[in-house]
């Protein structure tokens, strides 16, 4: 018999935060665009402006800040994919991750980070690639495994923006967040889901074997002997405890 002592938290469920918040999240980020396109806005100096103090305002703003449309599809997908994954096996932890990881991630980019306003989502995504990745290869688990895998095939290729390219492009903030997600995924290693083990039992059909494997049932004659001695014990301990009370 094969007795499963991982812990409950390897049982994982889905309930409707794993899909409203992140779509609250993407909502949130339409919005503030479409906010800037209607009415002529400009949030940029919301962002994150590094080694000033009116710039740390943007390591809060600055995820629902985009330069544009194109900016805004290439992170909604992984936004809202990553997010869910994030909630549905890591539920105990999702939320500290989230906050925290997204404030330190923008931490870090205002320290690093080039003289400029820098905007966008991209960071947290990072973030949550990182995280999601190294979780799955640290706590063996097979199921988290398989996320870091589906996460490798999906947004693999990300990881050449960690590095300096576009001019456009945030690398720094791509790099904070994908340090703060191995960071993160090293610190929270032992709370959430672990490495599934398995204890053996051994049961009444396990005996019908020797040490070499070899299968030896019992003898069906000894067998209805000893069930007819056991039985015949029984009655005479119940017969002697009756006439003893008597």
């Amino acid at each position: 018999m094969i007795s499963d002592n991982s812990t409950q938290e390897t049982t994982f469920k889905f309930d409707s935060k794993v899909f409203l918040i992140p779509l609250l999240f993407v909502l949130v980020i339409w919005f503030v665009y479409w906010l800037e396109f209607m009415f002529g806005f400009n949030f940029n100096r919301f962002g994150i402006y590094p080694r000033s103090f009116s710039g740390l305002k943007g390591i809060f703003l600055s995820p629902f800040i985009h330069s544009g449309p194109q900016h805004l599809f290439n992170n909604t997908p992984p936004l809202f994919v990553l997010t869910a994954s994030l909630l549905y096996f890591y539920r105990k932890i999702a939320f500290p991750i989230l906050l925290f990881g997204t404030i330190l991630t923008g931490l870090i980019t205002w320290i690093i980070a080039r003289p400029a306003y820098h905007i966008g989502a991209s960071g947290v995504i990072y973030l949550l690639v990182s995280f999601v990745f190294f979780s799955g290869v640290f706590r063996k688990n097979y199921r988290l495994v398989a996320l870091s895998l589906v996460v490798v095939f999906l947004y693999g290729s990300m990881i050449w923006y960690i590095f300096p390219g576009k001019q456009e492009i945030s690398w720094e903030g791509h790099l904070s967040g994908f340090i703060v997600g191995f960071f993160f995924a090293i610190l929270f290693r032992k709370i959430g889901p672990q490495l599934q083990t398995y204890e053996f039992k051994k049961t009444e059909f396990d005996t019908y074997f020797d040490d070499d494997g070899n299968f030896k049932p019992p003898d069906p004659d000894k067998t209805e002997e000893m069930d007819t001695n056991t039985t015949s014990a029984t009655f005479t301990n119940i017969v002697f405890k009756t006439d003893k009370k008597d």
